[in-house]
């Protein structure tokens, strides 16, 4: 003969349906009992008219002897300029004795005193680059990348002076 324990059933039945209609009773609860509401805000950034400069060092030769014949070199000036900014480059006379406006000289680092003529032009061999916005110096527009300049370095034909390293430090300066 076969029991059934109906009171048994009916208890687990009432478990399984009880926990079945709590799960969905919560995942009804997390839907319609929580309201929403929105919120804005501004991303904001305001760009000011901005230039950087950069320059590498001019290096005429670490091994030149007599100075009987033109030495041309050349460097790089970099400026970045915010889009649409207009700059102007200009280039100090030195730190050479002697030197003025567009005159430069490198003057030795050992004990003695002399000192080398040199230029820097705008163009190879053309005009020579200053300081003085508008007279003498380099003029562009940004475009928010790196624009390189380049810097024509001569050292004319002159007396050759004393064996030693001559040095000059030229500031470059972006006017904008």
């Amino acid at each position: 003969m076969l029991r059934v324990n109906f009171s048994r059933c009916a208890a687990a039945a009432s478990v399984a349906i009880a926990g079945t209609v709590l799960l969905s009773g919560q995942a009804d609860a997390a839907v319609y009992l929580n309201g929403s509401n929105t919120s804005t805000f501004d991303v904001t950034l305001k760009i000011i008219a901005n230039c950087t400069i950069s320059a590498a060092n001019l290096d005429f030769g670490q091994s030149q002897g007599v100075l009987a014949t033109a030495v041309n070199v050349n460097t790089t000036v970099n400026v970045t300029c915010t889009n649409t900014t207009p700059y102007n480059v200009g280039l100090t006379a030195g730190s050479g004795t002697g030197s003025s406006g567009t005159t430069r000289y490198m003057s030795g680092t050992g004990g003695n005193l002399g000192k080398v003529q040199f230029n820097l032009y705008q163009t190879a061999g053309a005009t020579l680059w200053g300081d003085t916005q508008g007279t003498d110096t380099v003029g562009a527009t940004g475009n928010g990348t790196s624009q390189p300049l380049t810097v024509y370095g001569n050292i004319p034909p002159q007396a050759t002076p004393a064996p030693d390293t001559y040095k000059s430090t030229i500031t470059a300066t972006v006017y904008f």
